[in-house]
């Protein structure tokens, strides 16, 4: 695979700075690497990125929405690393298993209902077995039912960036609910690395002990490809063969995803070949060339055309291009709260004066002034035209700072509100305060 993979590049003889579009010569289309890629795959999606800049060295049908399998577990286990972090588990902790976490279809460990393991052993369950009854029964100890804790999957992963995902279940059996998209996987890949370096190793879990039995881990590049230390696989048949592998070379770490591969072989040889070509750019810019990773260099030209799923309502990617653009996730993890109705706090008096006494929209709950301020500025980017007349404050309430968008009539309160909650974004409307 190196030889095939610096046999492309050479190939491109790209000693300067490539215009973006450039067309990879025909001749390589007949490449055998080529021939590994999917044809006409309406399941096929991958992307290659920097896991230190989030720079995406590679991209084809990024944003195209795609079932994530079993790789739905990564997020579960974001959660559980998070609750862990702040002291609301431990490692030893017992993990009960109802009834509803036992009956879950295989892969699983088989514990039976009523009986418990602990968090670590359910979590190097999902990493190794990605053991669907271990997901569901830390899903309900961390969220009380999976349903619960599936809203909180799906909350986070909007705060991470991921802005084309849900989550329905917490252990990627089928969904149709379920969506994501290779590049919010990448995004969450690099969040757990991010945020959780000192958990993040237990994705490099190759054999895990178990109750008299030794379970090997799913993800075959960890035992044949140097410097990969994770993440995760997964398939469904709606899906495909996924996976989400991360390696270093030379201090430099990678993230590749690869969704819909037709067998688990020839998905591992693709994301071996992207990392390997990352790699390989990397390693000549650092040496002053000026490369880019080129429009078709993985995909024959049949790709292109391929369509996208029918779960889809478009696909921004059809066709595919060049992608080599900054998508830098949040320098910290945000922590939006869901604010029940009961517990909307009053407008204070300085909020009442610049809002004139009318309505409010409010898109979070904060800990500290600077993540209410990050929440406005992702919202006015991405909602901007709802929110043209409003007013942003990021105010100190109760001990919270909230995110709020001030001075709407209720009609613009209410449309805004209910196009960031169709993209599964908190959201609050707030009338005005007669206190």
């Amino acid at each position: 695979m190196i030889q095939h993979a610096r046999r492309l590049l050479l190939s491109l003889g790209m000693a300067s700075a490539m215009a973006l579009g450039a067309a990879v010569p025909s001749a390589l289309a007949q490449a055998p690497y080529f021939q590994l890629v999917p044809q006409n795959s309406s399941k096929y999606a991958s992307i290659v990125v920097d896991a230190k800049s989030g720079e995406v060295l590679y991209a084809s049908r990024a944003d195209s929405p795609r079932y994530p399998a079993s790789i739905t577990k990564v997020m579960t286990l974001y959660l559980a690393f998070e609750a862990l972090a702040s002291g609301k588990i431990q490692l030893d902790d017992p993990v009960l298993f109802s009834p509803r976490a036992a009956a879950q279809s295989p892969t699983k460990l088989g514990v039976r209902a009523g009986d418990s393991i602990t968090v670590s052993e359910a979590m190097q369950g999902m990493v190794t077995r990605s053991a669907n009854d271990a997901a569901v029964a830390l899903a309900e100890k961390l969220g009380g039912t999976e349903q619960r804790f599936a809203t909180l999957m799906t909350l986070r992963a909007q705060e991470l960036g991921m802005v084309n995902s849900h989550f329905a279940n917490a252990s990627g059996l089928p969904d149709s609910r379920q969506i994501t998209t290779a590049r919010d996987i990448a995004i969450l890949s690099r969040a757990v690395m991010r945020d959780y370096p000192q958990y993040y190793r237990l994705f490099s879990t190759k054999d895990f002990q178990f109750r008299g039995q030794s379970i090997r881990n799913h993800n075959g590049l960890l035992y044949r490809m140097d410097g990969v230390d994770g993440l995760k696989t997964g398939f469904i048949n709606a899906s495909g063969f996924n996976l989400a592998v991360s390696a270093v070379r030379d201090n430099r770490r990678l993230i590749a995803v690869v969704m819909g591969g037709p067998t688990t072989a020839t998905r591992d040889k693709i994301a071996e070949g992207l990392l390997l070509t990352g790699f390989d750019v990397m390693t000549r810019r650092a040496n002053g060339e000026q490369i880019t990773v080129a429009q078709n260099f993985f995909e024959p030209p049949a790709l292109a055309a391929a369509p996208t799923p029918s779960m889809a309502q478009g696909d921004s990617d059809a066709g595919m291009r060049i992608v080599m653009a900054s998508s830098t996730p949040p320098t910290r993890t945000s922590k939006i709260q869901i604010v029940e109705p009961k517990t909307v706090p009053k407008l204070n008096g300085k909020e009442k004066a610049q809002a004139g006494g009318r309505w409010t929209v409010q898109v979070g709950t904060f800990k500290n002034r600077s993540d209410a301020r990050e929440q406005l500025s992702i919202v006015e980017k991405k909602y901007g035209k709802h929110f043209d007349d409003a007013r942003a404050l990021a105010e100190k309430d109760e001990g919270k700072f909230r995110a709020r968008f001030a001075g709407m009539s209720e009609a613009d309160a209410k449309d805004a509100c209910k196009a960031l909650k169709a993209k599964k974004q908190p959201c609050l409307v707030m009338a005005p305060s007669r206190g």
